[in-house]
């Protein structure tokens, strides 16, 4: 399907905000920005849109005219223009967060930005880390790789250090929470999701994303009450968040601040 022509005397690129699907087939215009985005029919009741990494997708009934299509997406301009923003944001901030790994590069772990320091001879060996804070106040992880090492080994060996981590410090956060909140979970898992934050099934078992050792500890709490408050509230009711309330009062604000956060890409 040919895009949507838009009349204009010079390239909408240089005249206009534009946000482009990869695989855009169709234009249109929301408040004052272009926004290509990516159309499909499907066998469903209604048209669908969602804005990801790429941009815009639009999927709509076969038997539904275009008009209408242009009709839903301009009822929901204001929502997805800020959410195609936010994902050019976050995408901006992970450029910026890209971690080179190698001696002297630096991650962050709860919070705080840590310094990675190979070769050392505080470790006992290869595989062996060790975190340490300098006389400077900051910290540095020591690792006995050399530094001769190429970057798939530090990364692999710092992962999964941070992954260690992870599985001990949710298991204290849970057990924190989970009293306050007259629950009990029956198993902790670390999950590699790439846009979960974590999920609670009704057998009390939980799933924590593993890059959550990067944030700070409150966002951490929060999400770790989020997941133990589906123990009693699967779904997200306003019952289920008075629920979140009761331990995370401030919940509203981490959870904004979860999708600020700007995380080493690992793969």
């Amino acid at each position: 399907m040919a895009p949507v022509a838009l009349q204009t005397e010079l390239p909408l690129e240089h005249t206009l905000k534009v946000y482009r699907h990869p695989q855009a087939n169709r234009e249109i215009m929301l408040d004052g920005v272009v926004v290509a985005y990516a159309f499909a029919r499907a066998r469903r009741r209604s048209i669908g849109f969602t804005v990801g990494a790429d941009g815009l997708s639009v999927r709509a009934p076969s038997w539904t005219p275009l008009s209408e299509v242009d009709t839903a997406l301009r009822s929901k301009s204001d929502w997805i223009v800020r959410k195609l923003l936010e994902v050019q944001e976050r995408g901006q901030r992970q450029q910026h967060a890209q971690v080179d790994w190698a001696d002297g590069a630096t991650f962050p772990y709860l919070g705080h930005a840590v310094q990675l320091v190979l070769g050392s001879g505080q470790t006992r060996s290869l595989r062996s880390a060790l975190l340490v804070q300098a006389a400077d106040g900051t910290q540095q992880l020591h690792m006995g790789l050399p530094s001769s090492a190429s970057s798939t080994q530090v990364r692999d060996a710092v992962q999964a250090w941070l992954m260690r981590q992870a599985l001990v410090y949710f298991a204290q956060r849970l057990d924190h929470f989970a009293p306050l909140l007259q629950v009990r979970y029956t198993r902790l898992r670390l999950s590699n999701a790439s846009t979960r934050w974590g999920s609670a099934k009704s057998d009390g078992s939980i799933r924590l994303n593993w890059r959550l050792i990067h944030c700070r500890p409150a966002l951490i709490d929060y999400v770790v009450a989020h997941e133990l408050s589906h123990l009693r509230v699967m779904d997200h009711s306003p019952r289920f968040w008075d629920t979140v309330a009761s331990v995370v009062p401030d919940y509203a604000a981490l959870r904004q601040g979860l999708h600020e956060v700007a995380l080493p890409k690992w793969d």
